[in-house]
């Protein structure tokens, strides 16, 4: 039996770059990928395992939030790397799951078993979907198991030795391999089976975000890695033990499902132009749009416009958290740090990271925080951002990784294996 293989940390990095995709849209000679493009390129030259598209599905105050539509970005992105996971957020709550079964199972093709899904359940978008009002939570999440059920019976459903190359290299098909699923649940009847070949990974990696009670039982029984907003080691400690408590309890293996978190990182050469950057950031906020921010981290109800800037909020001001329908876990977080104490200047300053883990410093110092979470075992996979821009370029590639990799934290670089679930360690039971 080979030897286990020593835990690592892996690294992905988001797929957008500068100039955006609004920039590019107004360039008659440039694509809206060509940012990527060169992000991926340095992010494979880099080690990193996997690209991140994120997405919602509405235009907000900030402009459309994410890389176009994420599927056909990836797609494109397959054909200019060779190496590197794609990860593609996509929602269960306004996508039928035949069809995600099938554009999942055909970017697992394109890109040669590189493909992984973030699937969430959206909290927002229901009025371009016909979806008014949103699903409640249960109902969102109920949905997205019934989803997955399909979804994996789908890609199941070509059993081993369904196709096969025969001497003369023309493909076999063996009918009798391959069998209907005949699904009839609350929310879809789905007879199957899958009309596109078996997929190279079988399942695409499986990542969930979502932090509610319905989001952990989720992702305990379903997810391989979960996306998270853990802003402190002591939630991080909390989340991971109760999703992992879940997932042991439904006989998962131990350390499933592995836990993604954001880094929002200020980088410095030396610590004190770190803190140097932190202060320039903080001396740019604008509090009064800080206000509706803040009031968003809490579920969008509350009023905050008459609140003084330097004193605590008070509790009574919190939303019961049973009665938002989307984003608890962000709900949650910024609900602590109310009774906790916290001024209102304070909150809105936190919530410029809405809700993810925030730290600053030099390479070395960056290093200890991850360190110290991988370590306590509340962090496998890690978002690192910022590669476009070349100083924060070189502060990662020439900083940052080469002291994770000293320490045996992260891996040296080289694809692990022939598939992305391959290179993540994660395997599938027969």
């Amino acid at each position: 039996m080979p030897a286990k293989q020593p835990r690592t940390l892996r690294t992905v990095t988001g797929a957008g770059g500068q100039p955006g995709v609004y920039e590019l849209a107004l360039d008659p000679k440039r694509s809206t990928l060509d940012s990527a493009i060169r992000v991926a390129g340095l992010a494979e030259a880099a080690g990193f395992d996997a690209l991140f598209v994120p997405d919602l599905l509405r235009f907000g105050a900030q402009g459309a939030i994410g890389a176009q539509e994420p599927l056909l970005y990836v797609a494109a992105l397959s054909q200019v790397t060779r190496d590197i996971g794609l990860i593609a957020t996509v929602s269960t709550t306004f996508h039928h799951p035949f069809n995600l079964a099938r554009m999942f199972g055909t970017l697992d093709h394109l890109s040669n078993g590189r493909a992984a899904w973030n699937l969430v359940t959206s909290s927002i978008g229901e009025e371009n979907y016909s979806a008014d009002p949103l699903p409640s939570p249960p109902a969102r999440y109920a949905r997205a198991a019934e989803t997955l059920e399909i979804v994996h019976a789908l890609w199941d459903s070509w059993q081993p030795g369904a196709l096969t190359l025969a001497p003369d290299g023309h493909a076999v098909l063996d009918r009798s391999l391959i069998k209907p699923i005949n699904h009839i649940g609350e929310y879809f009847q789905v007879a199957g089976p899958l009309n596109i070949p078996p997929l190279p990974q079988r399942r695409p990696v499986l990542i969930q975000a979502g932090q509610s009670e319905e989001g952990i039982s989720l992702g305990a029984r379903y997810a391989e890695i979960v996306f998270t907003s853990l802003p402190t080691l002591a939630i991080a400690r909390e989340h991971t033990t109760r999703i992992r408590s879940q997932a042991a309890a439904l006989g998962r293996p131990a350390g499933l499902p592995l836990i993604f978190s954001s880094f929002h990182a200020t980088y410095g050469a030396t610590e004190e132009e770190a803190q140097r950057l932190v202060r320039e950031r903080i001396d740019a906020i604008d509090y009064e749009r800080g206000r509706t921010l803040l009031a968003d981290m809490l579920g969008g109800t509350v009023d905050l416009s008459e609140a003084p800037l330097d004193q605590p909020l008070p509790e009574t001001l919190l939303p019961d958290i049973a009665s938002i329908n989307g984003r608890r876990g962000r709900v949650d977080i910024f609900s602590r740090y109310v009774r906790d104490g916290k001024t209102l200047r304070e909150l809105i300053i936190a919530a410029q990271d809405t809700g993810h883990w925030s730290e600053a410093g030099t390479p070395y110092q960056l290093a200890n925080a991850i360190e110290q979470r991988f370590r306590a075992g509340v962090l496998d996979v890690i978002m690192l951002n910022g590669l476009d821009d070349p100083r924060q370029h070189d502060l990662i590639v020439n900083g940052l990784l080469p002291e994770l990799r000293e320490r045996g934290i992260v891996a040296p670089p080289g694809y692990q294996g022939g598939t992305l679930r391959e290179a993540l360690g994660l395997e599938l039971a027969s």
